[in-house]
């Protein structure tokens, strides 16, 4: 059974950290790239990272580059989010998301949703100001 669980959010103030990750099962990450996704209250699920199966490339939206890196462990089947220098647009719950073989992503907008499958359940971050 394929299964991505998102851990590590939380209530953080503005200007700290948190570490998010992706523990997955069912496949590998030899096999599957991850992207990190968000959706605030009202807004729309938007891509924020990911990391590549093929070659361990990352990208990032221009809304967390420079302030998130995703890593991953693929001994461990599991894919971090750290983020840095948070800010209140932060807040939204994260979730994680695989794609058979590369990221797909927009200039400017990271992965985009539609072209990754077998989604987890999301994580809370909150950032307070």
């Amino acid at each position: 059974e394929v299964q991505l669980v998102e851990s590590g959010g939380g209530l953080v103030q503005a200007g700290g950290s948190l570490r998010l990750s992706c523990a997955v099962s069912g496949f590998t990450l030899d096999d599957y790239s991850i992207g990190w996704f968000r959706q605030a209250p009202g807004k729309e699920r938007e891509g924020v990272s990911c990391i590549s199966n093929i070659d361990g490339a990352t990208f990032y939206s221009d809304a967390v580059k420079g302030r998130f890196a995703t890593s991953k462990d693929n001994a461990k089947n599991t894919v971090y989010l750290q983020m840095n220098s948070l800010k209140s647009e932060d807040t939204a719950v994260y979730s994680c998301a695989r794609r058979r073989s590369g990221c797909s992503v927009v200039a400017g907008e990271g992965p985009h949703p539609y072209f990754y499958d077998s989604w987890g359940q999301g994580t809370q971050v909150t950032v307070s100001s």
